[in-house]
């Protein structure tokens, strides 16, 4: 399936059946795949930051993460993509259709990973490794992380998971490495996920930025996202 460009960007044109054949391939392969979940904010930010560009231009996998990604498919490419596959949505699949995978979390604070680590294997997974995501020297944690040598790694340490995933790709060990943002914290019980009606809807991160006055620093990147969408398709 040939990939779009979504404001000098990569992106698969992926549902979530689609997504998962093709990280079942990876899996079979001996060298670490970086799969990217695309979303406006990451958009944005990988204008100026030439670490997340390269990262994003080099994965192997860019699903479209975010209702903004469907919408700037559909006005600038004009394909209607089926539905979005986030980093949450993808890792609760995986550990479905993939039973005993050897997984590896990263990020957190101290203390996330491990319990969410507990409701991954609750989940079929099983948890070969976690480290929390305030580290400062990078080298040990890649050394962990390689010698345990898992099938997927997900990484939850937010702007700074892809750029660190593609860093470190040659030394990982892991099949499959996933920046996953807040999926850790969501699996370990320290935040919640919208609604159902809120999810189908696409509405997610609005009822998460609307509702976490943290994230309200990070909303002008979405109406950047939408003046750049317009801007280019004019």
């Amino acid at each position: 399936m040939e990939r779009l460009e979504i404001l000098g960007l990569p992106l698969d044109p992926v549902d979530m059946e689609e997504a998962l054949k093709r990280i079942g391939g990876f899996l079979e392969e001996a060298r670490t795949h970086q799969v990217v979940t695309l979303n406006p904010e990451m958009v944005v930010r990988a204008q100026e930051d030439e670490a997340l560009r390269r990262a994003v231009l080099e994965a192997e996998l860019i699903t479209p993460d975010g209702v903004g990604i469907l919408w700037a498919a559909k006005r600038l490419k004009g394909v209607a993509l089926k539905e979005r596959v986030t980093g949450v949505d993808l890792t609760l699949a995986l550990f479905r259709r993939f039973p005993g995978l050897r997984v590896y979390l990263l990020g957190g604070k101290p203390g996330v990973a491990e319990r969410a680590a507990r409701e991954a294997e609750r989940l079929g997974a099983e948890v070969v490794g976690a480290h929390h995501g305030y580290f400062q020297e990078e080298g040990p944690v890649v050394a962990e992380i390689q010698k345990k040598a898992p099938d997927l790694l997900l990484v939850g340490m937010g702007e700074r998971q892809e750029a660190f995933i593609h860093r470190h790709k040659p030394h990982l060990g892991a099949r499959v490495a996933i920046g996953v943002g807040g999926t850790l914290d969501v699996l370990a019980g320290e935040a919640k996920r919208a609604p159902l009606f809120a999810q189908r809807l696409g509405l997610e991160w609005l009822l998460r930025v609307g509702l976490d006055p943290k994230r309200w620093r990070r909303a002008p990147r979405l109406w950047r996202f939408a003046y750049l969408v317009l801007r280019e398709r004019r």
